[in-house]
């Protein structure tokens, strides 16, 4: 299929993708405040860039909200990475440590755990 595409071949890792994303998944339920805090700065990090572009304060204003939604919504998806570089020096540190055959049962176990705690945290709450 790809060979159709490009005129060379490459592999793709399909464990350490499963088990990366795992990892990912479980990190950001497990630290969720984080998370948030994560995508918070972000938002005030684009609004603040965006507001240099404007040099007129009504323009500014008649699109605000649409902008902020629309930061809102890119810094909801920058706010991942970061866990997802953690998840993939957890699921090589869990290849080096345990073996491959271990990466995606121990980023499943990460999810699940963090998943109950994530539930714990908000019922406590």
């Amino acid at each position: 299929m790809f060979t159709d595409i490009f005129p060379f071949s490459f592999s793709l890792d399909t464990t350490a993708i499963a088990g990366t994303t795992l990892w990912s998944l479980g990190l950001y339920l497990g630290f969720s405040p984080l998370g948030d805090w994560i995508m918070l700065q972000l938002s005030r990090w684009f609004n603040f860039a965006e507001r240099s572009l404007y040099t007129s304060v009504e323009e500014f204003e008649r699109t605000r909200e649409s902008r902020e939604a629309q930061n809102a919504f890119y810094a909801s998806l920058f706010s991942i990475i970061p866990f997802l570089i953690v998840g993939a020096v957890f699921n090589w540190a869990v290849e080096v440590t345990l073996g491959k055959s271990w990466a995606i049962s121990m980023g499943l176990l990460a999810c699940v755990a963090c998943g109950v705690y994530e539930l714990g945290r908000r019922d406590g709450q």
